[in-house]
């Protein structure tokens, strides 16, 4: 009793002192509670911005278990893998080897570098996931936001995971976008016209256009109240897919916004929306795809 009771005071204080650092940080707060392990810092490539963090359940006993890389958002132009240890930890609970890679972002770069990065991340995770106990043929791309798109090119169109010697169709088992952007054309943000190049050849950037009926099962989800990303980026990818003889599931979740999603997997928000528990299903159910590693 007494000892709980110290945990219960300690867990108090430093979310007090984390509240004035702002909400993600009470987030990442709470995650302590989550059974994970975490490795940090890992090297996927030469570069700052070439770092990763790998998360898995706390008994660090578990053997071929899903993997999981997570593309965090931020407009493509901000956002770090600290940011997100409450999504890291909340999956490696569920039984997940979660990887965490950040990327290269305007101005530093413009497209297609982070997808670039985002396939030698994955290349990585392909190589390196039995090391923590995960099954290199379980491979699941997720993302939030501007996350959700590098993930869905990532799945959708061979050519980024091509250059790093991997094939979607053989070695992505499945694809989870939370509030993305798949089919945001035309541009009116300069911000966002800089950052996706010539207009002639922004089509390239929409994952919309790749999808084909060999591409990895997808679960789609947005917030109905989502008014940075329109949902019906979700929807029309989703029904896109169908068309194509694909697998897609689409989720719209009521009362939900675009930062909700992703913040409802941390535990004190996670009555709002059924995001992890629906995230975890999909990984659950998705079948092994062979590949080289």
């Amino acid at each position: 009793m007494r000892a709980a009771l110290v945990i219960s005071l300690v867990l108090l204080m430093t979310l007090a002192a984390r509240a004035a650092e702002g909400p993600v940080a009470v987030l990442n707060a709470l995650s302590r509670l989550e059974p994970a392990r975490v490795d940090t810092g890992l090297a996927y490539a030469e570069g700052a911005r070439h770092r990763l963090d790998v998360y898995r359940p706390a008994s660090g006993n578990g053997t071929d278990l899903p993997v999981v890389v997570f593309f965090y958002g931020g407009s493509w132009d901000s956002g770090e893998r600290a940011m997100y240890r409450f999504v890291g930890a909340a999956l490696a609970s569920r039984g997940m080897v979660v990887i965490i890679p950040d990327y290269r972002v305007y101005p530093q770069v413009r497209f297609p570098t982070f997808v670039e990065d985002g396939a030698r991340a994955v290349r990585w995770a392909k190589t390196h996931a039995a090391r923590y106990g995960g099954d290199p043929d379980r491979l699941i791309l997720m993302g939030h936001s501007a996350g959700a798109q590098i993930a869905a090119l990532l799945s959708l169109d061979p050519k980024w995971l091509g250059a790093v010697g991997l094939d979607p169709q053989r070695d992505v088992a499945g694809l989870v976008g939370l509030a993305g952007p798949y089919d945001f054309l035309p541009l009116r943000s300069a911000r966002l016209k800089a950052i996706f190049g010539p207009k002639a050849e922004r089509w390239r950037s929409q994952p919309i256009h790749f999808a084909t009926r060999a591409a990895p099962p997808a679960f789609l989800a947005a917030g109905e109240r989502d008014t940075t990303v329109d949902p019906g980026n979700s929807t029309r990818l989703a029904e896109r897919i169908r068309a194509k003889g694909g697998e897609a599931d689409v989720r719209l979740y009521k009362g939900v916004d675009h930062r909700l999603i992703i913040g409802a997997f941390s535990p004190p928000l996670r009555l709002l929306a059924p995001a992890l528990n629906d995230v975890t299903d999909f990984v659950a159910a998705v079948p092994a795809r062979g590949g080289a590693r």
